[in-house]
């Protein structure tokens, strides 16, 4: 399975995504695959935010491999799973679907952890609270992959 994970700029919230997600699949031994994106180009071919880099530190991962991307259509054609931070990731998304199809691989992460509530992983950018972010990313990350395992 491959898994694009969305956030705003691809800096603080998804770059965490993908990393969790990625020590889980090699931890897991999963035959998957993991990117993220975001649904602006702001940040285009840059690091992670430097507080995500250091959090994810804290936590045992390295995700300075990671570069910004801006969201494209062409990832409704690359990916199984598009799992987004918030419901205007999600509207962002959606609005590039061509099809019903596309629009149905678009998910909400903290779905996983509470299914139905529609819940948004806040973004730490402007606000802070990084660890917090980091700890409700890794729990439904950690679901996401019991529900589709």
């Amino acid at each position: 399975m491959k898994i694009l994970m969305v956030c705003l700029g691809n800096i603080c919230r998804s770059p965490l995504a993908h990393g969790i997600l990625e020590r889980e699949i090699q931890m897991q031994n999963l035959d998957w695959e993991v990117d993220s994106a975001g649904t602006s180009g702001w940040h285009e071919g840059e690091l992670p935010d430097q507080r995500s880099i250091e959090v994810a530190k804290e936590n045992g991962l390295d995700i300075t491999n990671q570069r910004s991307r801006a969201f494209t259509k062409k990832d409704f054609k690359d990916f199984d799973l598009i799992v987004v931070m918030d419901s205007s990731n999600f509207s962002n998304v959606k609005s590039l679907a061509d099809n019903e199809a596309e629009e149905a691989k678009i998910k909400l992460l903290l779905n996983y952890s509470y299914p139905g509530e529609n819940r948004a992983v806040p973004d730490p950018y402007y606000h802070g609270g990084f660890p917090k972010v980091y700890s409700m990313i890794e729990d439904a990350v950690l679901n996401l992959i019991k529900h589709h395992v």
